[in-house]
């Protein structure tokens, strides 16, 4: 069983990251001292500086547990786990020169010290991964197994048996399903029904499981008190999945109200004074570099539109923006000048006759959005955020998908996380507001930088312009 067998691991573990550690050390000395710097006057003997792993291995070893590194998370992503490790080697890094200040030793070497922190994360994250893979394929083979069961057939409960089904690699068998409305024998993906919830207490009492999941339906939540006491007094871990995932968030926050739990509805980072000033702050340095970058094909693609079509050069059109408060949005006029009546009649499809041939290209490229960078240093817009829609598909779209007004929250963006994941123009409007939402209940420095990366790679082209 998993209970049994996590505590060797972690010792195991620990004792790795500790070689790991050592070795990084001492790799990192022979290198500064053996290689590049060939003359010994100066430097401290050996003895010195081997004598600092003592303090080093245990102080590193405590930074990985602070830093939740010994925690078993099957379904932790590798990303997650290396931000982890590059947090517990800075902080280490600091401490470390700390206390070299404190002791006042000018001569123990800078250079080495950043050497062992560059070289040991880096093979940190390398064992960490392997030892992943190494524990990933015993798992499809049916090794190292978590044996859970289900109390309550739902869509959460099915939704979870989806999600353990296509990863096989977590590690987690589901032994079956408890329910009280649905007859015993019923099965889901190869989940049997074993009968009602009145047969948890015999079920625990035989203690052969890892976890108990909740999954009850909505209609049966009066049930949880009584199936919580029950799942507490066996001692085995548990965890609840609400069946009301269209509503929750992904990530929900709580707040204590003088020992009263309060569950948010929606997390929005950018909500934050500060998360805001720095987004801010990106946005108008992003913006200014940007439009310095692309004034050359800014100029080029100006000089084209007015050769090739008579009218303006820049095409202006009312978007809803953030707080549902209208704004003028800038775009390089891709199309024949058209009364109000003709713009409002409808997307652009495919062989639009009203698109020109400079349009065509530009729209493709997007060079039609670069216009928007003024948008973004006015304040209206933002370099990354859910693209804005004009106000009657706004209406529309408000009425037919839920939680499609969550993303008037933010400022809207020139890209975002929809458009480098492939929704743009004529592509599921709710595929793209799910991740419009991901990007809301999500936001950091990184994500943004991130996007605008990805942006430069993939984003510019689209297929789906037309």
């Amino acid at each position: 069983m998993i209970k049994d067998n996590q505590k060797y691991f972690n010792r195991l573990h620990v004792f790795i990251d500790a070689l790991v550690i050592t070795f990084s050390y001492i790799f990192a000395w022979f290198i500064q001292i053996h290689i590049l710097v060939r003359d010994s006057a100066g430097t401290l003997p050996m003895q010195t500086y081997m004598f600092a792993l003592v303090f080093l291995v245990p102080g590193f070893l405590l930074l990985y547990y602070a830093f939740n590194l010994y925690t078993p998370k099957r379904v932790q992503g590798r990303r997650l786990e290396a931000a982890n490790i590059f947090s517990a080697h800075m902080i280490g890094l600091l401490v470390f020169m700390f206390v070299l200040y404190l002791i006042n030793e000018p001569n123990f070497s800078r250079s080495m010290i950043f050497m062992f922190i560059g070289i040991n994360y880096v093979l940190t994250v390398v064992e960490r991964n392997l030892i992943r893979i190494v524990l990933m394929n015993m798992r499809r083979r049916g090794m190292n197994q978590k044996h859970i069961i289900l109390v309550g057939y739902s869509r959460a409960a099915e939704e979870y048996i989806d999600r353990i089904t296509q990863n096989p690699q977590w590690g987690y068998h589901i032994k079956g399903i408890l329910d009280d409305s649905t007859a015993p024998g019923t099965t889901y993906r190869n989940v049997q029904v074993l009968g009602s919830t009145r047969e948890l207490e015999r079920i625990l009492s035989r203690n052969n499981l890892d976890e108990i999941a909740i999954t009850l339906g909505l209609n049966e939540y009066y049930k949880l008190q009584q199936i919580v006491a029950s799942c507490e007094k066996s001692g085995v871990h548990t965890k609840f999945i609400p069946d009301y995932m269209n509503i929750i968030p992904t990530r929900p926050y709580t707040e204590d109200l003088l020992g009263l739990p309060v569950i948010n509805i929606r997390h929005v980072p950018l909500s934050n004074t500060f998360n805001m000033l720095v987004k801010r702050a990106m946005d108008i340095v992003g913006s200014i570099f940007c439009i310095i970058l692309f004034s050359p094909v800014m100029l080029v693609t100006a000089v084209l539109i007015k050769l090739t079509s008579p009218g303006p050069l820049i095409f202006t059109q009312v978007r809803v923006g953030l707080h549902n408060k209208p704004f003028r949005m800038y775009k390089f006029r891709s199309m024949e000048v058209q009364s109000p009546s003709e713009e409002r009649k409808g997307w652009t499809t495919r062989n639009d006759p009203r698109v020109t041939k400079v349009g065509r290209f530009i729209r493709r490229t997007s060079i039609d959005e670069m216009p928007q960078f003024f948008n973004v240093l006015k304040g209206d817009m933002s370099l990354v955020g859910p693209r804005p829609e004009r106000p009657q598909y706004v209406e529309k779209f408000r009425e037919e998908i839920p939680r499609y007004m969550v993303k008037h929250q933010v400022r809207p963006g020139v890209t975002g996380w929809a458009q480098v994941n492939g929704y743009r123009g004529n592509t599921s409007i709710r595929k793209r507001i799910e991740h419009d939402i991901y990007y809301i209940e999500n936001w950091s420095v990184g994500l943004d930088v991130k996007i605008l990366f990805l942006t430069v790679f993939k984003g510019f082209v689209n297929k789906n312009a037309y």
